[in-house]
């Protein structure tokens, strides 16, 4: 059996940010193996979240980040259950991350049912066509799109987004972590993008 070390607990918890005591439980559940633990982790993390999902999140904080030179801003409201939650220091800089992270990726919605319906149908036309214009066969085309409107969705949609600080993890990872973390349920409720000089949609 792996000897887990004080070296590899830190690694992990470095890496997802969870307990101490849960990185060594699950470096043993995995054998020491550093990727399944992670896994594993973020496993335990959805399962708390699932478990949480349901309850009210009538507390929370609305947080801001302006980009250098102040041409971009984004405004930002995160959603918990308790107060006490809303001031911890892990909730504020989560609230603040994500307002980074659509400052930088600008996308369209939270999660997928938000997606304006028109703009999947155009998508949906353009990539038609273009299978068409390539010569594929009528039987393959709608598979085609499909993955095609799949992947347009993980690019605009906020919770899907690979973080811009650690594209290893996406915004619902981080999200996932941080209630299995307070044990709340914590919803990312809607957010603005600034842009000077750019028209409002």
């Amino acid at each position: 059996m792996t000897q887990i070390t004080a070296a590899m607990v830190k690694e992990l918890r470095e890496r997802t940010n969870a307990g101490m005591m849960d990185c060594k439980k699950a470096l043993q559940e995995c054998g020491g193996d550093m990727q399944k633990a992670v896994d594993f982790l973020r496993q335990k993390g959805l399962a708390v979240a699932a478990k949480r999902a349901g309850r009210t999140t009538s507390e929370g904080v609305v947080q801001c980040y302006i980009h250098a030179g102040n041409k971009l801003g984004v405004m930002v409201e995160v959603n918990c259950e308790t107060d006490f939650v809303a001031k911890t220091d892990q909730f504020i800089q989560f609230a603040r991350d994500v307002a980074m992270h659509i400052a930088a990726t600008n996308p369209v919605c939270i999660k997928r049912e938000e997606a304006p319906q028109e703009v999947v149908e155009k998508e949906k036309e353009i990539y038609r066509q273009q299978a068409l214009d390539a010569g594929k066969p009528e039987k393959i085309i709608d598979k085609i799109v499909e993955g095609r409107i799949d992947k347009f969705m993980r690019e605009i949609c906020l919770l899907e987004q690979p973080f811009v600080k650690d594209p290893d993890l996406t915004i619902q990872d981080l999200l996932n972590e941080l209630i299995a973390k307070m044990g709340e349920n914590i919803s990312i409720r809607r957010f603005t993008r600034y842009q000077v000089g750019e028209e409002e949609s």
